[in-house]
């Protein structure tokens, strides 16, 4: 008896991570892309078609399979109450994907339940739980192919579970190739339904979108390479990697292009794999699986110029695993080690995250969505058009057809960019004429200044100062101190 309660322990340990995390639903901090999925999922439940702008079929999120599963959150919960009881979900699959790699990792019950709240209290632990993204289920099935694919070697999961994933996100043929390699030079087998499994999941997704959208690749993938594609020569290239490498590979970000704070805790994980790695346990195997992945995968997305946060989160995570081993496995002055862990990294980095979380959630839900609040009540007719930058939050919650930027939401961009790259903007606003432009700028002072003047009106101005204000002492510091978010200007056709 007194086994199975032990057994228990690490359970224990995902329940109490899992209400730690859930404090941070407060702080409203949720990513401006998960509205981006979540209007995909409701144009699916009120048109029947997986888009953005009613009847029209577009890939506009990269994950096909949360479309999904917030497509049955809406149906299950409502539009209007489906976003908590998602998020608490993405926190629990993540946790217990944590328990899976505890299991595959640790022996001892209590290192595994201490592995698994401090892995959950790190800050990408955090955004991957509470930010409304795909990588909490992308975490889960990772952690669970590893676990039974691999560790209890179930046939299931080998062929199951490379589909999932790679419907979750395609960049996870990464993640799946690493696997596949080291599985063959460390087992010296080729496991042939894993073959299997991850065919079938390129072939399945490719032949979706194929069928489907009319495309073989995610529509989102197409639109960011033609906006943001851009020459580099071979040093322009060497110095943008540097400038970014310490703000991406870690998980605090500072200001200026050096951060120390990355090159000691690569050192550091460096330094511990390596001791851990000596030791020729079983566990190695998993080890270098995840070590490869977090360096293969940052080094990809860093050198290819992807300068969004979620990319880093489980690399993050996955590269600072064994340091939490180091220390939990410490047979001498273990509780030194651990406390100094403690005090000198969790409590600094939990901190920190409850600052950002807090400050960066005033400036989406507080601010940005009040933008698509206004637009919501001042516009009756949710046929219009608006032109924006980015898609997530002022689209999801005014409720009006949407042309961005980039061209994630609205394919018509892209040919315009295709056209003339230089004056797609403009070119965009004549030929479409949308009602609303939301702009960064001052169109009137633009080069575009004399066209915008002569058909477009200021209707509105919305500033971040007016959003740093709380009843709360507290609060009104962090307020201040972090202030988040972007001066909008919006306009409205008059012609």
């Amino acid at each position: 008896m007194k086994e199975i309660k032990n057994h228990r322990i690490p359970v224990y340990a995902v329940l109490v991570t899992v209400l730690l995390k859930l404090l941070f639903l407060l702080t409203r901090y949720i990513q401006e892309d998960a509205f981006i999925t979540w209007r995909v999922a409701q144009n699916l439940l009120d048109y029947g078609v997986i888009g953005f702008n009613g009847n029209d079929k577009i890939s506009a999120s990269t994950t096909h399979l949360y479309v999904f599963v917030s497509y049955i959150f809406n149906l299950i919960f409502g539009k209007e109450n489906f976003i908590e009881p998602l998020l608490i979900f993405n926190s629990i699959l993540f946790t217990i994907g944590s328990l899976f790699l505890s299991h595959l990792l640790l022996k001892n019950v209590w290192n595994k339940a201490l592995f698994i709240f401090l892995i959950g209290i790190l800050p990408p632990a955090i955004k991957i739980s509470i930010l409304g993204m795909e990588y909490g289920i992308l975490f889960f099935l990772e952690m669970m192919l590893l676990y039974y694919g691999f560790g209890k070697s179930k046939k299931w999961a080998q062929i199951v579970l490379p589909v999932l994933i790679i419907f979750t996100r395609i960049d996870t043929v990464i993640f799946l190739g690493v696997v596949f390699i080291i599985d063959i030079l460390w087992n010296k087998k080729i496991r042939w339904l894993y073959i299997f499994g991850g065919i079938l999941g390129a072939a399945g997704l490719l032949a979706f979108n194929w069928l489907y959208f009319g495309e073989i690749v995610n529509n989102t993938i197409v639109a960011k390479k033609l906006a943001y594609d851009k020459y580099y020569t071979f040093h322009q290239n060497l110095d943008h990697f540097i400038q970014n490498f310490g703000n991406f590979w870690g998980m605090l970000k500072l200001p200026g292009n050096f951060n120390p704070f990355t090159i000691v805790l690569l050192v550091f994980e460096w330094l511990c794999f390596i001791y851990l790695i000596r030791q020729k346990e079983k566990r190695n195997f998993f080890l270098w699986i995840i070590f490869i992945f977090g360096w293969v995968k940052q080094l990809i997305f860093l050198s290819q110029k992807s300068m969004f946060d979620w990319y880093y989160w489980v690399p993050q995570i996955l590269l600072f695993v064994p340091v939490l081993l180091f220390v939990l496995e410490q047979k001498i002055k273990r509780n030194l080690w651990l406390t100094l862990l403690i005090i000198f990294y969790s409590i600094p980095m939990l901190t920190f995250q409850t600052v950002h979380a807090i400050a960066t959630g005033n400036g989406e839900w507080n601010y940005r969505r009040t933008i698509g609040l206004f637009l919501n009540s001042y516009e009756k007719d949710k046929n219009q058009w608006i032109f924006l930058e980015p898609a997530g939050y002022v689209p999801y919650f005014s409720g009006l057809k949407t042309i961005d930027e980039v061209g994630l939401v609205d394919k018509k961009v892209q040919d315009e960019i295709r056209k003339d790259k230089k004056n797609f903007w403009i070119n965009t606003i004549k030929n479409r004429k949308p009602k609303y432009l939301l702009s960064y700028d001052d169109l009137f002072k633009s080069e575009n200044a004399e066209y915008i003047k002569l058909h477009y009106k200021l209707i509105k101005e919305f500033r971040v100062k007016d959003h740093l204000r709380s009843n709360h002492f507290i609060l009104q510091k962090i307020y201040i101190l972090k202030p988040s978010g972007s001066d909008y200007n919006l306009y409205e056709r008059i012609d």
